[in-house]
């Protein structure tokens, strides 16, 4: 249990460190969407969308999707 909150508390100091736009970039990834969809949502282009789910990613210390899934599921971050 210790261990659990812990490891919560660790992925929430992470999730702090983002922007607000990288925020919003990864509930969108979470979601699924690809970069040009998540461009179109938040009008602006491809090659933004990339420059911050990368930022993001190294920030989080994720190297995959997948791991960002897992990551945000473990914060109950939603889709």
């Amino acid at each position: 249990m210790r261990q659990r909150s812990s490891e919560l508390e660790s992925i929430e100091a992470k999730i702090r460190t983002l922007t607000p736009r990288e925020r919003e970039v990864l509930s969108h990834v979470v979601a699924g969407r690809l970069n040009k969809q998540i461009a179109g949502d938040l009008g602006t282009v491809e090659k933004t969308i990339k420059v911050h789910r990368s930022r993001m990613m190294e920030k989080l210390g994720v190297r995959t999707v997948a791991d960002l899934v897992r990551l945000a599921e473990k914060a109950q971050i939603s889709k």
